[in-house]
């Protein structure tokens, strides 16, 4: 394949999806990127990331059929990437998904030349971040915010910080993806 996947990784409350939506908006227009909308066992709503649904029955049949490119458990949810995103690799696309960061290994043995990015930011941000989506308790925020997962993450891995304003990281992350795209080129 001749695309580059660009998985987009970190903690919940980094600011994973708003960066995603922020480049979509400047980039999906262009052809040259495309931004996969990932499969949850949760029902969609206008406070959490845009995404498909499947209940848990629907999730394992499509799972079992081959409809993923990559499915994994998290935080009592499942999560899938539509196996049609290999048509945009092979016509040369990048493709960008929020992935979890237990999912790396399997990314890099399915797609090898696969780019890393983990987006940062700091604990106070990520806190507030988390309370502000009323989706948690202030104890399940603590958990989150004390969980520890071992980096794992390749030597190719771009850190991108976004503890200040989105529009600074989501220009760096706007421009990682043109390079890697070769917009302009």
């Amino acid at each position: 394949m001749s695309g580059t996947f660009v998985a987009v990784v970190g903690p919940s409350g980094v600011g994973k999806d708003s960066l995603i939506g922020f480049a979509r908006a400047r980039l999906e227009a262009g052809g040259r990127v495309t931004f996969v909308r990932r499969v949850v066992t949760r029902p969609a709503d206008g406070g959490s990331e845009d995404h498909d649904s499947l209940d848990e029955t629907a999730f394992a049949e499509a799972e079992a059929a081959g409809k993923f490119a990559l499915s994994w458990d998290a935080h009592g949810l499942r999560y899938g990437l539509p196996v049609s995103l290999e048509d945009d690799l092979r016509a040369g696309r990048a493709v960008v998904a929020n992935l979890s960061r237990g999912m790396i290994p399997a990314l890099m043995a399915r797609y090898p030349d696969a780019l890393v990015v983990a987006v940062t930011a700091d604990r106070e941000v990520i806190a507030e971040r988390l309370a502000n989506r009323g989706r948690e308790t202030e104890e399940s925020i603590r958990q989150r915010l004390d969980r520890q997962v071992g980096d794992g993450l390749p030597v190719s891995t771009v850190r991108v910080d976004n503890s200040g304003a989105l529009e600074v990281a989501g220009m760096a992350f706007v421009r990682l993806l043109e390079d890697v795209a070769g917009v302009g080129k």
